[in-house]
């Protein structure tokens, strides 16, 4: 008559031995005689284990981490600048003085916000920054705080008008619990602003540019 043998595997302790930052914790089995050994991630730490205490391993395997998106900043579009400029000078050129200063100097303003305003968009927020290099803009003159904004706070935006986009909106409530309304000339290609304001903050209820 065959023989079945059964038996039930100890954990048994022996000693640790530290490899490469890890310690290699002995195991040992009653199985065959046979002793198994495990890594395990005990850095820096000496643990002991009694005999038949029970060592579980928990696998974080197949767990995603979170993609980190791009940073995007729209390049700088100089049409409407260019175009107040323009009739400004029109305006001077049939004697309408009087209008074409403050529409010469506005484009002046816009010319030169379009050199050195910058709208980054990061994993989180749009943040206002300054020049090439992307320096700190300081507080907003207007409503006060930083010029960064996080997307979810974000109540509502809009792009006017979408095919030669002039003015950008947005609403949020991390300035102030109400809200908070801002306006911005689009200095910026507006195809850029548009996708990635849809990326980051949702849909708009207004059509993007056209190409």
């Amino acid at each position: 008559m065959a023989r079945v043998l059964l038996s039930t595997a100890l954990l048994l302790p022996s000693p640790n031995k530290q490899v490469d930052g890890f310690y290699s914790i002995g195991l040992g089995s009653s199985f065959k005689g046979h002793q198994v050994q495990f890594i395990a991630n005990l850095p820096n730490r000496r643990k002991s284990f009694r005999r038949g205490e029970a060592l579980v391993v928990v696998s974080a395997l197949g767990k995603k981490a979170k993609t980190k998106r791009e940073t995007v900043v729209p390049e700088p579009d100089y049409r409407i600048p260019i175009v107040l400029l323009g009739f400004a000078g029109g305006l001077a050129y049939s004697n309408n003085l009087l209008p074409a200063a403050p529409v010469g100097l506005l484009g002046l303003l816009l010319l030169f916000q379009t050199t050195r305003v910058r709208f980054v968009f990061d994993d989180e927020a749009l943040e206002v920054k300054i020049g090439e290099e992307l320096q700190e803009s300081g507080e907003n003159v207007f409503v006060g705080g930083k010029n960064r904004w996080k997307y979810s706070t974000f109540v509502n935006w809009e792009l006017w008008w979408p095919n030669f986009p002039i003015l950008v909106y947005f609403k949020e409530t991390q300035t102030k619990p109400e809200g908070q309304v801002h306006f911005f000339p689009v200095i910026f290609d507006g195809k850029q602003l548009y996708d990635v304001m849809v990326e980051r903050a949702g849909t708009s209820k207004t059509s993007g540019p056209k190409l």
